[in-house]
């Protein structure tokens, strides 16, 4: 994959969180990175015509750029919208007190995100609204400097946390000073930093 298109699903994927259940997003992501972009593909625009998510014509764009068949039969079938749809949760600093507690998660994501190129670690509770794909967690918006490899960023933090923890908390990596899609700037707006370099 040629660096133009790793950029471009790169985009792809951020463009789609929150919108995407995450579990497909996880996979995705991590075929992309892992070299195995047919099956990234495949999970991307089967996950989008089957759940019914709904891509705008600069976004159908982008992702027949990233296609070895821009005319793709899998990406006639996504269906199209005007407009970005609504971001399908809200965000908060404060989780209720049911909620699982984080701080291992956090005890692993800071030790290993300077390795990474991550500057700064922020966390925020994610509480669906109607139509959102997933159910309440935390979530982690990681802010990198302009070198770092988003998707290995991505697939190397949350690979620690499943070997460490068994967890797959949902993880947003971003360039710190870039316009971030609604789904990241939603959570970053709210998140608390929790780890800086």
């Amino acid at each position: 994959m040629d660096v133009k298109t790793y950029a471009a699903v790169t985009d792809v994927c951020a463009r789609l969180a929150g919108r995407l259940p995450d579990d497909n997003l996880r996979s995705v992501r991590e075929d992309y990175f892992g070299g195995e972009p047919v099956q990234a593909e495949a999970t991307l625009l089967l996950t989008m015509a089957y759940e019914n998510i709904g891509i705008t014509t600069e976004e159908r764009d982008l992702i027949a750029s990233t296609l070895e068949d821009p005319h793709s039969a899998d990406l006639a079938a996504v269906p199209h919208v005007d407009e970005v749809p609504p971001v399908p949760y809200r965000f908060s600093a404060i989780a209720p007190t049911s909620a699982p507690d984080p701080t291992k998660a956090d005890i692993v994501l800071t030790a290993d995100a300077a390795r990474h190129g991550v500057r700064r670690v922020r966390r925020a509770w994610r509480e669906p609204l109607e139509g959102a794909p997933d159910g309440a967690k935390w979530v982690y918006v990681l802010q990198t400097d302009g070198n770092a490899d988003l998707l290995g960023v991505f697939s190397g933090l949350s690979s620690r946390l499943w070997v460490v923890l068994q967890e797959k908390w949902p993880l947003e990596v971003v360039v710190e000073g870039r316009p971030l899609p609604p789904y990241q700037a939603a959570a970053v707006t709210v998140a608390p930093q929790i780890w800086s370099v």
